[in-house]
């Protein structure tokens, strides 16, 4: 997943940046855990699925939670790192972050879902939070002229994050009882037999509540490093007015579909690989395979940036998305490693969706650009809708294959921005 975009914010020092060259650690490490944390979902979704016997529509509910943070605390969490500055603010977004992983524990001994899904909001809106925080910081970390490579190596933390966090997951969550499944039992066994397998869960997420205690320490210490901090004051409702615009009003769109794209195939794909006609693999052996999507969206990245340059972002756009398209047909019409190894490619024309459909939006805002980047932040929603309408899709049909139907249209709609978009927004009317 690609990282939200910044809040509306500005300082005395952004010309020639902050000579904190200690800070950028503690940024890169926002970058990476916030980045393991979002993709960790697709490892916790199929493991509650089964440990709950849900359907897909239930199931979908871990990204529902989740990704509505963007929408319920997008603004008000953007108008809280104006009050309280960045490293307050990160500080703020920590503690949120660990008290999310901490009622995991409560989650784990009652075996209730709804819990799980309370935690997973509570955990997603720190997120929210951190991620305002952690895109203008490291813009004001160093030079001006330097500021997109900054940008670019931390989004790099990011995907090596989404990367590495599924690997050890599927190792620590997935395991469970080989040949056992809720299904085999009833009553006091299935509670107790809940309660024993979703422990694997929470001690991953106690795990990662340490880790978020020491960086907000780190951050609590580095609290008054930036003592020039200004913020400008805007309405938090001012972004808005620009969804009239057409170009950026079609990109919102996009962003919203895009993610709900990326995190509907991220969801599915240890219960597509475990289907017989596919790879049949058990729970974990299909998790193991989750970094291979992620992994793809990374090396992505970085062959992207160079066609960026050669290129139009716009037809770039088209064509990752229309590969996207196809590389779903391909996997949703064979069999074994082709429908899934073409299933996983689908990362890598992922990669450079999120980045290039915003600059293709926010172009020409001018002074408005902040604006735009917080509805940008907001439509990161389509991570909670797309998902759970696909999962509704896949109960109705009872087919995976034709619930993928949805994502395919999302790109579809992608890619017919990339060509609208195609020319600079001073030509188009």
């Amino acid at each position: 997943m690609a990282v939200a975009a910044p809040a509306d914010v500005s300082s005395s020092e952004a010309a020639d940046g902050v000579d904190a060259p200690e800070l950028r650690y503690f940024v890169f490490a926002l970058f990476f855990i916030f980045g393991g944390i979002t993709s960790l979902n697709d490892v916790i979704l199929p493991k509650l699925k089964e440990l709950f016997t849900l359907n897909y529509t239930q199931a979908m509910l871990v990204q529902f939670c989740f990704f509505t943070a963007y929408l319920v605390i997008g603004i008000p969490g953007a108008q809280l790192v104006k009050r309280i500055g960045y490293m307050r603010g990160a500080m703020t977004g920590l503690l949120v972050m660990m008290a999310g992983c901490l009622l995991f524990i409560p989650a784990s001994r009652t075996a209730t879902y709804g819990l799980f899904l309370f935690a997973l909001f509570v955990l997603a809106s720190g997120v929210v939070v951190v991620q305002v925080v952690a895109n203008p910081l490291i813009s004001l970390l160093g030079k001006a002229q330097t500021v997109h490579s900054r940008l670019t190596f931390a989004q790099a933390f990011n995907s090596l994050g989404t990367t590495v966090f599924p690997i050890v997951g599927s190792a620590l969550i997935l395991g469970g009882l080989a040949g056992v499944s809720a299904s085999d039992f009833s009553g006091a066994e299935l509670a107790a037999y809940r309660t024993a397998e979703t422990q694997a869960i929470s001690n991953t997420y106690i795990g990662l509540a340490v880790a978020l205690l020491v960086i907000a320490g780190a951050v609590f210490l580095f609290r008054n490093r930036l003592p020039n901090e200004s913020h400008e004051k805007s309405s938090p409702l001012a972004g808005f007015s620009l969804l009239g615009r057409k170009r950026f009003g079609f990109g919102a769109l996009c962003i919203f579909l895009y993610v709900g794209a990326e995190v509907s195939i991220g969801s599915l794909i240890v219960n597509y690989l475990q289907q017989k006609h596919v790879l049949a693999l058990s729970e974990q052996g299909a998790g193991s395979l989750i970094f291979l999507y992620w992994g793809g969206a990374m090396v992505g990245r970085f062959i992207g940036s160079w066609f960026l340059r050669i290129m139009s972002p716009g037809l770039i756009l088209a064509s990752v998305a229309i590969g996207a398209i196809a590389l779903l047909a391909i996997s949703t019409n064979s069999t074994g490693a082709v429908a899934a190894y073409s299933l996983l490619a689908i990362g890598l024309m992922n990669s450079i969706m999120f980045p290039t459909i915003f600059s293709l939006a926010c172009e020409k805002l001018g002074a408005r650009a902040a604006d735009g980047s917080g509805i940008i932040n907001i439509a990161i929603f389509g991570g909670a809708v797309i998902p759970l309408l696909t999962g509704m899709l896949a109960d109705a049909s009872g087919s995976l294959a034709i619930a993928l139907l949805l994502p395919t249209a999302c790109y579809a709609v992608i890619a017919g921005y990339g060509f609208y978009a195609r020319r600079p927004a001073s030509d188009l009317a």
